[in-house]
């Protein structure tokens, strides 16, 4: 039986001058090795989980441990276990991909021998080895987002967190970073992926839940949600039958 890496007990959070809640006791358990999808329409909440998950803001209320660890008692452990690919890309343009992926690779503690094999390899897994020395400001847009990636994952982390990875990619780039992170999901890295694309979802997560007005409405892996609502085909339908029809775009 695989081990809890992901505990959120009870958690909740509401910002300052908001009278709503924008995650409202909500619990959650993610085992060692899922590909877990976090859906939800905008406002609904996944942001604020997200950002409670990588520590990156405090919870008002409720409990979240990441490998057995808390922030509160252990966050420079858990922040050197953990990656965190952005949607905004997060690195420096005016530097060449080596140099960004060793500034950050270094972030996480890699050095020497251990940092050089893990650049070179993450370049050229994703097809970037013959322009680690050029600057990441003359990369096309599928580029920046795979180095993007890797600046995130060189320390090979533990439990990885992901907001659309793929977002404004062409067809090739998508397929290398999907094909690079199931790999990197074999190796022993929980994935934590959210995403407004549906089918890529229901293919590459082996458990999603959907979450609405920042609480979860169900978990299971794609086809179990899909088979819980009557008539619908795919996810693309289980996620319109929870989070309703109406524009989410304001």
């Amino acid at each position: 039986m695989n081990r809890t890496v992901i505990h959120i007990e009870n958690l909740s959070k509401r910002y300052r001058d908001d009278e709503r809640w924008a995650v409202a006791n909500l619990g959650l358990a993610i085992e060692e090795g899922e590909i877990f999808g976090l859906l939800g329409p905008n406002g609904a909440g996944k942001t604020t989980l997200i950002s409670m998950l990588c520590g990156l803001i405090k919870p008002t209320a409720g409990l979240v441990s990441i490998l057995g660890l808390t922030y509160r008692t252990c966050g420079s452990k858990i922040r050197s276990a953990i990656g965190v690919v952005p949607q905004d890309f997060a690195f420096y343009p005016s530097l060449t991909a080596e140099e960004n992926l060793r500034y950050f690779g270094s972030m996480y503690g890699l050095k020497g021998r251990q940092l050089d094999e893990n650049v070179r390899q993450g370049l050229e897994r994703l097809g970037l080895d013959s322009y680690g020395k050029k600057r990441v400001d003359t990369f096309s847009g599928g580029m920046k987002r795979r180095v993007n990636l890797l600046a995130g994952v060189l320390h090979k982390p533990a439990v990885l967190f992901l907001d659309e990875p793929t977002v404004g990619v062409d067809l090739h780039s998508k397929q290398a970073i999907m094909d690079y992170l199931r790999n990197l999901n074999k190796e022993g890295t929980t994935i934590v992926y959210t995403s407004h694309h549906l089918p890529e979802a229901q293919e590459f997560c082996s458990r999603v839940g959907i979450i609405e007005s920042g609480q979860l409405w169900r978990t299971g892996s794609p086809d179990d949600l899909i088979a819980s609502v009557h008539g619908a085909r795919n996810l693309e339908d289980v996620f319109l039958y929870v989070t309703g029809k109406g524009y989410r775009d304001g």
